[in-house]
């Protein structure tokens, strides 16, 4: 069985005629990492805020771990992890006492918590400033303590909206190899990106969305040759005119 399954979802908003989200039917792997790709104002984070939850739909079903996300999201949340693409931080407050208040809302107990923000801290290379106000960190460790956030409970399944964008190359290199790392433990990722050589790199599986359609789906190499293109950047250029 996927751990996620979206057969014709349709999503459109108060006051606009088209939809965000248009017949959108995907399936993701267990152990995958999955990149939901296009330009901005294709439907990408749409679709991922509905995946967790934070949106309803218009129609269709959305299937997590076998639960229907309209009616059964009470199961799904132990399970999912989400990194969203604002900085969701106390900016007055230390980024251990941020991670305490996000395992707190996870029911980690304290100990348990304690030993996981300081590995987690230690992993990002983020330790010896825990107890910096997160409103004196640089947008590269914000990131990496957003991503800490969304771990700390060891979730199944991670969904992260543009986990790189805006930041040093330091810092999006921790973040990829963390994720890497994570994806080796059996955790699956979906990931939506406008970086497609990042993409290219990171994920096994991609779907190209434009104005709130699917247009191509498939391994992003494959997709490349396929389409007799240079890369995933320039397959992408071809397709969302």
């Amino acid at each position: 069985m996927p751990i996620i399954e979206i057969k014709h979802l349709y999503k459109t908003y108060t006051g606009n005629d088209r939809p965000a989200v248009a017949d959108l039917c995907l399936s993701v792997a267990e152990g995958e990492i999955f990149g939901l790709l296009g330009a901005n104002g294709a439907g990408k984070t749409t679709t991922l805020s509905i995946l967790c939850g934070l949106r309803r739909y218009n129609a269709g079903e959305v299937n997590i771990a076998g639960h229907a996300v309209n009616t059964d999201m009470e199961a799904i949340k132990p399970l999912i992890g989400v990194v969203p693409q604002d900085f969701a931080l106390y900016p007055e407050l230390t980024a251990e006492e941020n991670l305490k208040i996000f395992g707190g809302l996870y029911g980690l107990e304290r100990k348990l918590l304690a030993d996981r923000i300081g590995n987690l801290l230690s992993i990002f290379s983020l330790y010896d400033c825990r107890q910096r106000r997160i409103s004196q960190y640089s947008g590269g460790m914000k990131r990496r303590v957003n991503l800490i956030a969304g771990l700390l409970h060891h979730p199944r399944l991670l969904f992260l909206d543009e986990p790189t964008v805006g930041i040093d190359v330091k810092s999006r290199h921790v973040i990829i190899d963390n994720l890497l790392k994570t994806n080796a433990e059996g955790c699956t990722l979906v990931y939506t990106s406008h970086l497609m050589e990042e993409a290219e790199t990171l994920c096994r599986h991609v779907a190209l969305m434009q104005d709130g359609r699917l247009i191509a789906e498939g391994d992003p190499k494959q997709l490349v040759a396929d389409k007799n293109a240079t890369s995933l950047d320039d397959l992408c250029m071809t397709l969302l005119k």
